[in-house]
């Protein structure tokens, strides 16, 4: 698969259960970022294994708070460790790695940090999160793992908002990123999905 197929589980459920809101947000709080369907989520999951298959990657990698269930499960599956890089620096953390990031829901920056212990040197990283939209997110993991001298194997999102252009600025980059659903639009907060 190319990344560009919509996974109908995931589809038929935002259809039913996701909310539009004004100024391109989509609500999917019901089912994926706040109460949590763990049926859906395995297969979700299951579809990350498929459509990573080809990938070699011994780490999977997210950033709180949204992405770590589904993380959690595929590491679960995998049998892989999950880590997650934390968007406020514990004071228990030393020797550790740091970036930047802008939030476009919540319009403001804030650091990310992740410790080296868990990053290291030669890691094969997979990154998953719930939304691919601007692309901060991902572009700020990308810069964590490059200071910890890892590499990137690949980057699964649950929902891809194409018309925000984060997909296509990752692509470029020559990463291989799966969307298992991407919607093309929300204009008149009516979901375009891409076919």
């Amino acid at each position: 698969m190319n990344g560009n197929t919509c996974f109908s589980a995931l589809k038929e459920r935002i259809l039913k259960d996701g909310k539009c809101l004004e100024g391109g947000i989509l609500k999917v709080d019901g089912f994926i970022n706040h109460q949590i369907d763990p049926d859906l989520l395995e297969q979700m999951s299951v579809e990350f294994i498929k459509r990573f298959a080809a990938v070699e990657y011994n780490k999977i990698l997210t950033i709180e708070a949204s992405g770590i269930a589904p993380a959690i499960m595929l590491g679960f599956l995998l049998h892989l460790p999950v880590v997650f890089a934390k968007k406020k620096k514990p004071s228990t953390m030393d020797n550790m790695l740091t970036t930047t990031v802008f939030s476009f829901t919540k319009n403001r920056s804030y650091d990310v940090c992740c410790s080296k212990d868990f990053l290291k040197p030669g890691d094969k990283v997979l990154f998953i999160d719930d939304f691919l939209a601007n692309g901060n997110a991902a572009k700020g993991i990308i810069d964590l793992v490059q200071k910890a001298g890892a590499e990137i194997a690949g980057m699964g999102f649950l929902i891809e908002k194409s018309f925000q252009h984060g997909g296509d600025y990752l692509r470029e980059q020559g990463i291989k990123v799966e969307s298992l659903a991407i919607i093309d639009s929300l204009d008149n907060c009516a979901i375009k999905f891409r076919d």
